[in-house]
Order: C-alpha cells, then sequence, then structure tokens
C-alpha cells in the first residue's frame, strides 16, 4: 500500500504490483469492518505499507492493526530503502484507489 504524495510517486517511481492509497483514505480502505474497504480485505489480509522513508508508514501500520488487520506492517526504510537497494521499481503517478 503507497501512500507517498502523488509529487513523490511521480518523481521516484512505484514499487511495481503496489496498490497506491492516499494517506488519509488508509484506515477507512483497509479496516475489516468498514463499509467501504476495498473488496476482499479481511482480518486475514498482510498489507504492507510504504511511504518515503518508513516514518509515517510505522504509524499507518500501527494504526491499522489497532483496526482489526493484525497483518499490517510496513517496509523498513520505505520506498528510498527499496530503490537504493536495487530492488524493482516502475515509473510513477498511478492514480490512487478511489
Amino acid at each position: 500500500m503507497d501512500i507517498r504524495p502523488h509529487a513523490n510517486r511521480v518523481a521516484e517511481g512505484e514499487i511495481p504490483g503496489s496498490v497506491v492509497i492516499e494517506r488519509i483514505h488508509l484506515e477507512w480502505r483497509l479496516a475489516p469492518d468498514s463499509e467501504w474497504r476495498l473488496p476482499g480485505v479481511t482480518a486475514d489480509t498482510v498489507a504492507v505499507v510504504v511511504c518515503n522513508e518508513g516514518y509515517s508508514s510505522s504509524l499507518a501500520a500501527a494504526d491499522l492493526q489497532r483496526l482489526g488487520l493484525p497483518g499490517a506492517t510496513d517496509l523498513t526504510g520505505g520506498f528510498r530503502a527499496w530503490a537504493a537497494a536495487g530492488q524493482p521499481v516502475r515509473p510513477g503517478g498511478s492514480p490512487a484507489v478511489p
């Protein structure tokens, strides 16, 4: 779950296969008991939250755990650590989940 701002995703790219969710929408799109959750999200869903450097994603993952998603975690070091390690990156700018 890529929660980075659009400008960062355009400038730096995205992790292939990531789902872009605006940070302000994350909880209500992933909380297992939310009527607006993404299709298929259950209490058993594993969600890896990604931000720029791993700070806000840690807080977001903790929020998701409190909302009933125990498999929520984050990517240590965030997107920038991923890219610096030579992991795959695609061009950025994907629209966020509505």
